[in-house]
């Protein structure tokens, strides 16, 4: 009886997302030295990126962080909800919690710092693509601290009341910061978002709740608080 050869694994798919073509190429170049990887394309914007995600076969998407206009953390976004298989890593973070939480949110599975070699990019390809999320114990005790703080927040909270009124998850999390005199900046860093996008929601939160100002606001608050 014959023996069964093992076919070899297929390779690791993945596409580059950078804003500067040549960078791109480079890091392209280096990561086809690898017989276990293959590197689907190279592009520079989000609308490349989900165009040949919506096209092709992607395991990983090594996504720059310095894309334009919050271009990264978008794409991050809109990765997970349209192709779950498809994982993300921020590249070229600093390991600042602030902004390695925002992409973690946002459905990132790890992140290279700006300063990691090219071996450790490689390990950290390898290890998400056997199921591993890659974040350091310092963001991991962060993402616990902030779970505990949500847990808290919505625990008097009636929410049959606020989605009543239209209100989302996101936006009942700033009603509830508003509610304690935070400024929209603080808001912005206890929710690890950007200030425009912390605006945007207040404006959101005063146009449903039929208010015209955040002491308006908090006193919904109390109203649906059990």
């Amino acid at each position: 009886m014959s023996q069964k050869i093992n076919e070899p694994a297929r390779p690791i798919r993945i596409l580059l997302v950078n804003e500067i073509r040549l960078i791109g190429n480079v890091i392209a170049a280096s990561l086809e030295d690898e017989p276990d990887i293959h590197i689907v394309a190279c592009v520079t914007t989000p609308e490349e990126a989900l165009n040949m995600i919506y096209e092709n076969q992607v395991d990983i998407a090594l996504v720059s962080t310095r894309l334009p206009d919050q271009g990264a953390l978008n794409l991050t976004r809109a990765i997970t909800e349209v192709a779950s298989n498809t994982k993300v890593l921020a590249l070229g973070l600093t390991e600042e919690k602030t902004r390695v939480l925002r992409y973690v949110e946002a459905g990132a599975s790890g992140y290279i710092l700006k300063d990691d070699s090219l071996e450790n990019l490689i390990s950290i390809v390898r290890n998400v693509q056997d199921g591993k999320v890659f974040i350091s114990p310092q963001i991991a005790a962060a993402m616990m601290e902030r779970l505990s703080e949500l847990a808290q927040m919505f625990s008097d909270v009636d929410v049959d009341k606020a989605v009543e009124a239209g209100l989302t998850p996101r936006e009942l999390e700033v009603l509830e910061l508003i509610g304690k005199d935070l400024t929209n900046q603080q808001v912005a860093e206890k929710l690890f978002i950007e200030l425009g996008t912390v605006k945007n929601h207040v404006h959101n939160i005063l146009e449903k709740l039929n208010v015209s100002s955040r002491r308006e606001a908090a006193a919904y608050l109390a109203f649906i608080k059990k």
